[in-house]
Formats: structure tokens, C-alpha cells, sequence
């Protein structure tokens, strides 16, 4: 058992004997007849309070808060603070790559202070998947996975070799290879255990939940496993690897009913999108969503990781999904042992922790409960700009056309009329001219975690590209098409199907295995279609598989992306355009010159799972992941050092050893208010991470490539921001870098700003550097929404590095503002129906920040003044953990102090 004392819930342990082996669990139910009426993912939370507690780290009150969970409860009314300690934590190398800087900076700074560097190691078990670096630069051809995956080796060796370095500097870190998949989806296939077994010091084995937190925030998909889990940012997953328990608030609890079945044409991105634009609409930031009902046994495993992929998109903690039959029947097809698979079987029945959905009886209490029936499910994308403005197909056309025209936002880009038919030519390698216009498709890539993991979607999608070429319909040569699987097994499953000779026919080449154009990796297009579609001022489309679709993140050029099914993402490649009505519109002509619709080669979900049924099978899996941790050639040839110290280059641009700690002391810092602070930007709503700290392309005029430029770096070695987040020189000029960040104090959209004392406008980075060497502190004032997206760690990191001390927001993302506070920023929230507007705040102030000297508290009024308007705000430190950490100058500080004890 974890802890440094007696276990007040010891007499609670059972036990069973399987093969001679002596299994000891929790008895849950036992300890309170209240058991059986919370919800499946608030046992999962209880019995990690059972397990750990030691009244020291969890404490007895914490098991009792959990148990005295009630549909009452209401988040943000309720102070009830529960610690948690997740089984293990998932990294993906993005993240991946500056939680080791951290960790090695970490062991420095505890060697300098006095202590031993060795106790900086992973205690809870952490899992590393190299997958998100892979760029679309070769496409359509037989070798494109080659080019690319070799390209990927050559430009981020030194981050290869930095993290296989990690795996043999530290313990209990596994790293999964590049080229094996995307994080999630490997997550699902194959780390997952759905209950854990470790062994106790008499030789028993000791049984309880997975559960996991994760530095991207989609590894939520793994509660379609019924595994519970959620995103953090890397700086909180630092923290549970060094054995922190996470502090958190007992949250609603939103029951959602499946009824019915989906329709034949009906898939389950249909089904996600118009969950996500439902469940955002009804409102559950910081809450749990726990599905149930009858149609949910009528969903496979994919189709709920699909649902709860999406999750950051809905804008919940979780979307999970309890385990059942179904969930095993996974487990066995992933080629998952049928001895683990009945002793997690025994162990969830004991323990109440297995559901039948067709029994009401079962049914737990909720917050409140909601009801869709599948049946109601239509064809539809999300787009231009979020991923929960759901279009139904059928009405796309319609509301493209209206998007052209209407104000600038998310469903607007105010495109004059005079300009409505622009339209412009270029001349294409195969020597023909091209016309493109608003709607035109340039980038449709099949991607990402949330629908490469679905056999239903990608065998329906082979369907569609074979039924197509027996059409005789093609795609027009300038539209970079893509397919980048979530795994190897995907391939397997295309590959005995039959189904990829006409997927490459259509130019969707298996291109590499990773996130790739859903994380803005979409590489570059042709230079003559980019001038002409600049010169011309077009709306150009993406379509992919993905997300996420928040402007600018795709790429560049592409103004108007939309998520769809990989199915969709063909057809609207096939059409060249996303205003077409697919009902009255055909795709193209047969070979006979017969009109060919959409309807005449979609296959129906029956077909599909026949396919599935007879392709997806276990010995895949077990070929797939019995040589995953061995690698690349590459991979293998890569030497790196035995030190246990990191020995850091100094002109490396990649790896580099962040500055974080370099004025830490072992004494707390004093306590200090925000004194003639100046505002670095004021931003709207919906300001997303991807805003704050962009994982794409390095502009070639931006700060950052100044930075390279001047160590010899020309701008084909830039890389993206994402593959140099082991570099914090260059994160910190790549913060607020995106090229569609609108601020009020700029006179452009752009990472520009108004350095206010000289009135001079100049790049965000460059009026962060000036005010610093002015020993002026800063402040962001932003609206609704602040920090949505993925969990960055770097949209936090990279604001401390710019000298910004606190965010005043209406509201913020769940992880985002958790992540502020693991970096010493002070975030507060103006008060309910207060914004910038209302105090007519116009960013040019002078801030003072009034921190109280006695004691801060979770939640209390703060008070700011701004050049004489006083307003009050709310501290967002939730829990008495946010502000330990905020003394401490952060998560990592107060860890590094606590090594030092």
C-alpha cells in the first residue's frame, strides 16, 4: 500500500485465488450502503481514496467526502476538495519531450541546492508515445510513409536521442517509439490495463482500477474503456509522477442516455458531432459525463473512445463510459489475455463495478440527466472554425454560403459581396491549369486519434474509395490527400480487406502514423496554388478526420476547415468543394457518362460491420504490439549517454535547459502583490491554446525564426513550434505566435501588440522583452473561454517566460487554468456579468494587483484598480493545493522542495 501510515480502511480487504495466485482487492460496496447509487466514475475516484489513504497524503475525509456524493452537489457552489492519485500517467512527446527537460532540470537543481538528484524520478509509472511529430510532406505515392517517417528521423533526432536518454536516466518510464502511433490510440490498443495488478510485499497481487491522467487533452478517449481519465498539463502530470496526488473538486455528475440504434447511414462521427454540439450547448466545463442506457450496449468500444475523444470538445473533465461485457470482448480482441481477462472480470463483479446497460436497476443517481435518441443521428461536419458548430449534411451548402457573407467570427468570414464569385487559376506540376474559388478543397486528410481508432469509419471509408473507383470518380491532383492511421493495426485491417488499392488509386497513401495534419503538421502546399489563393483573398477549405479546426491551427491558407468522417473527408475531396448538395449535386460521371450521387457508393453500417467482423482480429494486434517497444532500425542505431545528470549542449536548438529554476532558493518567497503592471494583450473569447502557444509552422519573419536564423538555421531546418518545446528560447518567442490572434491593443490580426509607455506597435515577444527590461510586470485581460483546446503545457509555461504575473479572464478552460497556477500566474475571473467591456478597460492602463497579507483563501475577492477604476475579481485558486503552489512559485518548485526535506 502508498502512504507513510496505517490504512484506516485495511479491514475492507478481501481476497480470491486464481492458479495458485492470491488476489486482493478493495470491497467497495462494504464500506457504505450509499455505494450503489454513485455514479461508476465516482467509484473509480473512491476506490483511489480507499486504496491511498494514509492521512497523509489522501486523507479519511477524503473517502468520506467522495461517499457523500450527492445529485445535489453543484460545481462551483460545493468546496468539497477530494485528492485523487491516478494509476499511471500517459505523455505524448510533444509534452513528452519538456516533461524530461523538466525532470533533468529538476536533478540539477536539487544537486545544487543541497540534495540528493536520484529522488527525481517517476514513482507513479508513466508511459511515453513518440507520435505527433510527423509532418505531410510527401504525399500520393507508394513511398510517402518512408520519406516522411525518414524526413521526421533526420529533423528530430536530437529529440529522439534526448528522450531515449529518459527512458534509461529514469525508472518506471516506458517510451514507445516514433512511427507506432498515436498516443490515444496506442493507449487503447495497448497500455490500457482496466484494472492494474502490482504486487504487494507478501507476494499477493493487488487489484484495483486503471485510471490515468495524460498531457494531451484527449486522453479522455480511454474512457470509452471505461478506464477513467482526463487531460492535465505537463507540469500537473510532472507532479503525479513524483507521487503528488491531484487536488480537485468532487464534480456533477451529468448522466447521458443512449436510446435507440443509429440509421444505416449513420456513423459514429455523426454521432460525436452531435453529442459535442449538444452537450456544449447544455453546458459541462468541469463536470463528468457518465453515458448509460440501452444504446450504449449498441455501441462498439470505438465508437465510445470516438465519444469520449471528443470530450475537450464538449468542454467536460470526462465522457466515460462504465465497463461491460462489451469493454471485455475488446479486450480480448486487442489480443489481451483470457486469464487477465477473467480476473478483472471476478474483480469488477466484486466489487460492483461492472455494468449491464439494459438494466434500469443498475442505473446510479446523476446531477441531472439528458437523452438522445441514436435513431435521430443525420450525416454532418463541424466547422468552419470549432469543432461544436455541427452542420448537417444536407444543409452544408446553405451555410457555407452564409458563413461567406456574415460578420467575422466562427461562423463568419464578411466576405464582400462584389467578392462572392472570385475565383482564381494556377498551373499545376502536370502542366494543366486549375480554377479554384471559396469552398474549393485543397486539404482533406484522413487523421487524428478521434476517428483513426474506429474500424466502423475507416472500413467505411475503404468502402466508399472502392465503390468510387469502380465509378471511375477521381480526385483532382493539387488536393493534398492523406491517410495517417492511429496504429499499425489499422493498416493490417485496410491492407486484408482490400480496401487500399483504391484508397492510394484516390491519393490517400498511408502518409505515417501520427496526429500530422489534425495538429497543423499538414505540411506545405504548392507555392503557385498559395500565391494564387493570397492574390485572389479565397476561402479554401480543409476536410479531415480530425478534432480540432480552430483557425489558423491546419494551415495558413486554409480559412475554412471542417471535421468529418473519413468517409465525408473522400467525398468532399471527390467533389473539389464543400458548398455542393450532395442530395442534387453528383460527384462526378461514371465511365458511361451516368451521374454518380454520394448515395450510389456510401456503404451502410451493416456492410461495414460485416468487414469489420471478418478483418479485425486479434493475431493483428498481438503482430502489431509484440515488437513495439523494439523500433525503427533508426531508432535502435541511436546512442545516447548512461549519465544520470542530462550533460546539456549549449547550441543545441532543441534541447535546452529551461531557466526555471535558476533563482530558486530553499526558503519560500515572500508574499507580494502586482504593482504598476501594464496589460501585454487584451483578447476576446474562445481564446484557444493553439492561440497562446501554436504547435505548427515557424513563420519566417516571426521572432522565433530570428532566434534560429541567427544560429545558423535556414528556414527548411525550423521545424514547428511543437518539435522545439524542449527549447524554451525559442517557445517563448513562439507564445501568442499564431497568426489569427485578433488583440484589441493591435491595429492587425496577428502576434503583434502595442508596447503602451511609446506607443509603438511591434511583435508580441519583442514589447514582452522591452517591458521586462523596464522591470514592469504583466497582465493579460481576456473574455470567455480562455485557454480551450489542448492541454499545453507551453500556453502557461510560455506567458511566465514573457513576465506575465497574472490573467484576468471571464472564464477559463479547465486544464489551461490549472496549468497557470502550476506556473506561479494568478488567475482571476471577473465577477458574473463583468467583462473588459463593461469596466471599459481599454488595455492601456496601469494594473495593481491587491493581494491580501494575511491569508489567501480558494475563491475569495481579490481587488484590482486600473489608472483609478476599482473592480473586484474572483481567485481562481480552487483548492488550498493551487495556492501551496502558488507560494512556491509553482508545482515544480514545491516538489523540488519537497525533495530537499
Amino acid at each position: 500500500m502508498s502512504g507513510s501510515g496505517a490504512n484506516p480502511f485495511a479491514q475492507f480487504q478481501e481476497s480470491f485465488t486464481q492458479d495458485g495466485s492470491v488476489y486482493k482487492y478493495f470491497d467497495l460496496p462494504s464500506i457504505d450502503n450509499k455505494y450503489d447509487l454513485l455514479p461508476f466514475s465516482i467509484r473509480v475516484l473512491l476506490e483511489s481514496a480507499v486504496r491511498n489513504c494514509d492521512n497523509f497524503h489522501v486523507l479519511e475525509k477524503d473517502v468520506q467526502s467522495i461517499l457523500g456524493w450527492t445529485p445535489s452537489l453543484k460545481q462551483g457552489a460545493s468546496d468539497v476538495e477530494v485528492s485523487f492519485k491516478p494509476a499511471r500517467v500517459i505523455l505524448q512527446d510533444f509534452t513528452g519531450v519538456p516533461a524530461v527537460v523538466d525532470f533533468a532540470a529538476m536533478r540539477d537543481a536539487v544537486r545544487e541546492l543541497g540534495g540528493n538528484p536520484e529522488k527525481i524520478n517517476p514513482i507513479c509509472p508513466a508511459d511515453l508515445v513518440i507520435d505527433h511529430s510527423v509532418q505531410v510532406d510527401f504525399v500520393r505515392s507508394s513511398d510517402a510513409l518512408t520519406k516522411n517517417e525518414s524526413l521526421e528521423f533526420q529533423r528530430n533526432k536530437e529529440r529522439f536521442t534526448f528522450l531515449k536518454w529518459g527512458a534509461r536516466a529514469f525508472d518506471n518510464m516506458l517510451i514507445v517509439p516514433p512511427g507506432s502511433g498515436i498516443v490515444h490510440q496506442v493507449n487503447l490498443e495497448y497500455l490500457a490495463r482496466v484494472v492494474f495488478e502490482t504486487e504487494a510485499a507478501d507476494g499477493s497481487k493487488i487489484l484495483y482500477p486503471d485510471s490515468v491522467v495524460g498531457t494531451d487533452s484527449h486522453t479522455t478517449m480511454i474512457n470509452g474503456l471505461g478506464v477513467l481519465g482526463w487531460g492535465v498539463g505537463g507540469i500537473e502530470a510532472e507532479a503525479v509522477m513524483l507521487g503528488q496526488s491531484i487536488s480537485m473538486l468532487l464534480p456533477e455528475v451529468i448522466g447521458y442516455k443512449l436510446d435507440g440504434k443509429l440509421g444505416p447511414l449513420a456513423t459514429s462521427t455523426d454521432l460525436v458531432l452531435t453529442i459535442t454540439k449538444h452537450l456544449r450547448q447544455l453546458g459541462v466545463v468541469g463536470k463528468f459525463v457518465e453515458f448509460y442506457g440501452p444504446g450504449v450496449a449498441e455501441l462498439s468500444i470505438a465508437d465510445r473512445a470516438t465519444i469520449s475523444n471528443m470530450c475537450p470538445e464538449y468542454g467536460a473533465t470526462v465522457g466515460y463510459f462504465p465497463i461491460d461485457e462489451n469493454t471485455l470482448n475488446y479486450m480480448r480482441q486487442t489480443n489481451r489475455s483470457e486469464k487477465k481477462i477473467d480476473i478483472i472480470r471476478q474483480y469488477l463483479k466484486a466489487t460492483r463495478q461492472l455494468r449491464d446497460y439494459s438494466l434500469e436497476d443498475q442505473d446510479p443517481q446523476y446531477s441531472e440527466t439528458v437523452t438522445l435518441d441514436l435513431s435521430t443521428v443525420v450525416t454532418s461536419v463541424s466547422g468552419p472554425k470549432r469543432p461544436h458548430d455541427r452542420v448537417s449534411v444536407s444543409s452544408m451548402c446553405e451555410d457555407f454560403r452564409s458563413c461567406l457573407t456574415s460578420p467575422v467570427g466562427f461562423k463568419g468570414f464578411a466576405v464582400p459581396p462584389s467578392a462572392l464569385a472570385a475565383c482564381g487559376e494556377f498551373q499545376w506540376d502536370d502542366g494543366k491549369s486549375y480554377k479554384i474559388g471559396h469552398g474549393s478543397v485543397v486539404i482533406a486528410a484522413i487523421t487524428s486519434c478521434t476517428n483513426t481508432s474506429n474500424p466502423s469509419v475507416m472500413l467505411g471509408a475503404g468502402l466508399l474509395a472502392k465503390k468510387a473507383v469502380e465509378k471511375g470518380l477521381s480526385i483532382l491532383p493539387y488536393i493534398k490527400t492523406s491517410l495517417s492511421p492511429g496504429s499499425g493495426v489499422v493498416t493490417y485491417y485496410l491492407r486484408g480487406s482490400g480496401v487500399i488499392p483504391y484508397l492510394e488509386k484516390l491519393g490517400f497513401d498511408i502518409v505515417g502514423y501520427g496526429c500530422m495534419t489534425c495538429i497543423g503538421n499538414s505540411g506545405p502546399l504548392d507555392e503557385n496554388m498559395v500565391n494564387t489563393i493570397e492574390k485572389n483573398g479565397l476561402i479554401c477549405c480543409g476536410v479531415l478526420s480530425g478534432n480540432r479546426n480552430f483557425e489558423g491551427r491546419i494551415h495558413p491558407n486554409t480559412r475554412a476547415n471542417y471535421l468529418a468522417s473519413p468517409l465525408l473527408v473522400i467525398a468532399y475531396a471527390i467533389a473539389g468543394r464543400v458548398d455542393i448538395d450532395f442530395e442534387t449535386e453528383p460527384l462526378g460521371v461514371d465511365v458511361n457518362g451516368k451521374d454518380v450521387f454520394l448515395r450510389d457508393i456510401w456503404p451502410t453500417r451493416s456492410e461495414i460491420q460485416e468487414v469489420e467482423q471478418k478483418h479485425v482480429i486479434p493475431a493483428m494486434f498481438q503482430e502489431v504490439y509484440s515488437k513495439i517497444q523494439l523500433g525503427s532500425k533508426d531508432w535502435q542505431t541511436l546512442e545516447v549517454s548512461d549519465s544520470k545528470l542530462y550533460p546539456w549542449s549549449g547550441v543545441s536548438t532543441y534541447i535546452k535547459r529551461p531557466p526555471f529554476f535558476e533563482r530558486m532558493t530553499r526558503e519560500l518567497p515572500s508574499l507580494k502583490g502586482i504593482e504598476k503592471a501594464r496589460c501585454l494583450l487584451l483578447l476576446g473569447d474562445s481564446v484557444t491554446t493553439d492561440h497562446i502557444s501554436p504547435a505548427g509552422s515557424i513563420a519566417r519573419k516571426s521572432p522565433a525564426a530570428r532566434y534560429l536564423s541567427e544560429r545558423g538555421l535556414t528556414p527548411r531546418d525550423f521545424n514547428s513550434y511543437g518539435s522545439r518545446r524542449g527549447n524554451d528560447a525559442v517557445m517563448a518567442r513562439g507564445t501568442f505566435a499564431n497568426i489569427r490572434l485578433v488583440n484589441r491593443l493591435a491595429s492587425k490580426t496577428g502576434p503583434n501588440t502595442l508596447h503602451v509607455p511609446s506607443g509603438e506597435e511591434m511583435d508580441i515577444f519583442d514589447a514582452a522583452e522591452r517591458y521586462g527590461d523596464e522591470g514592469t510586470p504583466l497582465v493579460l485581460v481576456v473574455g470567455k473561454d480562455y485557454g480551450s483546446g489542448s492541454s499545453r503545457d507551453w500556453a502557461a509555461k510560455g506567458p511566465f517566460l514573457l513576465g506575465i504575473k497574472a490573467v484576468i479572464a471571464e472564464s477559463y478552460e479547465r486544464i489551461h487554468r490549472s496549468n497557470l497556477v502550476g506556473m506561479g500566474i494568478i488567475p482571476l475571473q471577473f465577477l458574473p456579468d463583468q467583462s473588459a467591456e463593461s469596466l471599459n478597460l481599454s488595455g492601456r492602463e496601469v494594473f495593481n494587483i491587491a493581494l491580501p497579507e494575511d491569508e489567501l483563501k480558494p475563491g475569495q475577492r481579490i481587488q484590482v484598480e486600473a489608472d483609478g477604476n476599482v473592480f473586484e475579481t474572483t481567485l481562481r485558486f480552487d483548492t488550498e493545493v493551487d495556492i501551496t503552489y502558488y507560494k512556491n512559485g509553482g508545482i515544480l518548485n514545491y516538489m523540488i522542495r519537497k525533495m530537499l526535506d
